[in-house]
């Protein structure tokens, strides 16, 4: 028996990975991850599965389904919505499972910022612009944030960024980033990458609140911050150079 850790993509079903399908295909229980999970995905799962929404369960309750599916030797797929490795809650799931024996792997997904600059069908890192991006959040209702990583100190770096889980904070975002970055610096809100109802809303740290308050957007958004972002006279990498493999005297 396997528990399958899976993330899903951002949204759309076709950006599921192979590896995920098959993982999938081959679990009789999925547990998976509520409204952030399209029904397509769940198709993959094989004919009689025990399909388990998770959205309302807490820690003890989708653990007690592990057990049981254990119990009984079956396989689960444990579906999270884009990757695993920022804020899925896999790590407190897989504490619980060391702790009773019970093996997984995981297999990882299309991250949102991801999904979100593929909308924008632009790269996050410009030569001579940016070369950083920071994946981030502010706190809600969630954890809050350790001492250190706050909107303020990161802003300093003037790497673009990436803020996830905080469109409800977005007066905080704003405020926190215009003293490094500058009223004029360009921010785009992506709501719901890839899903069909994507939407693109575009501004500068001192316009995009309003034109989000006016798009009555409040969730499942991603805010992109950074001048890498609107920066058509950007130079070109040395990657591609013609200069790249001559010697200093000119020679190839």
């Amino acid at each position: 028996m396997m528990v399958h850790f899976v993330g899903a993509g951002p949204g759309a079903a076709d950006l599921l990975t192979l590896r995920g399908r098959d993982k999938i295909n081959r679990s009789k229980v999925c547990l998976y991850a509520g409204s952030l999970v399209p029904k397509e995905i769940l198709a993959h799962a094989p004919p009689g599965a025990r399909i388990v929404d998770t959205a309302e369960m807490n820690l003890d309750e989708i653990i007690a389904e592990i057990v049981d599916a254990h119990a009984k030797d079956l396989n689960v797929a444990r579906i999270h919505s884009g990757d695993l490795s920022i804020w899925s809650t896999m790590a407190e799931q897989t504490r619980r499972l060391r702790e009773l024996g019970i093996a997984y792997d995981v297999t990882p997904g299309v991250p949102a910022f991801a999904a979100a600059a593929a909308a924008l069908s632009q790269e996050l890192t410009l030569p001579h612009v940016a070369q950083t991006v920071i994946l981030t959040r502010t706190s809600t209702r969630s954890t809050p944030m350790p001492p250190g990583e706050e909107l303020a100190v990161f802003g300093r770096s003037g790497a673009t960024m990436a803020i996830h889980l905080s469109i409800q904070n977005l007066n905080i975002v704003t405020s926190e980033l215009l003293l490094s970055y500058g009223a004029d610096c360009p921010v785009v809100v992506v709501f719901r990458a890839s899903w069909p109802d994507e939407q693109i809303l575009r501004g500068t740290l001192s316009t995009i609140k309003e034109i989000v308050t006016a798009a009555g957007i409040d969730r499942n958004a991603l805010i992109l911050v950074g001048r890498s972002l609107s920066t058509p006279g950007f130079g070109e990498s040395y990657l591609y150079s013609a200069a790249r493999d001559r010697t200093p005297e000119g020679e190839a």
